[in-house]
């Protein structure tokens, strides 16, 4: 993460939740990928290939267990609009 560039694109839950990543067993984190529009061919792939769910069916949030490189990685991608971190719905 010390390479990021913009943290404007991660909410603070994720970016607490890297740092906590550093000292864990846990090596992947649930996040919320939002592109800035639907993906293309190459941009498919690319989210595809570092564990993104469902990018094939022309939307642009997805979900994704992902290490903090492949959060540094995605967040250096220009169409990427944010990352944030999936919390587990509480029912009360």
């Amino acid at each position: 993460m010390e390479n990021l560039k913009d943290y404007r694109k991660l909410d603070p839950g994720l970016v607490n939740a890297l740092n906590q990543n550093r000292t864990s067993q846990k090596p992947q984190i649930e996040v919320f990928v939002r592109t800035t529009e639907v993906p293309k061919q190459t941009e498919a792939s690319f989210l595809e290939e570092l564990g993104v769910r469902g990018v094939n069916h022309k939307r642009c949030t997805f979900t994704a267990k992902l290490s903090a490189e492949a959060v540094t990685q995605l967040a250096h991608q220009p169409w990427i609009h944010n990352l944030r971190l999936a919390r587990n719905i509480r029912w009360v």
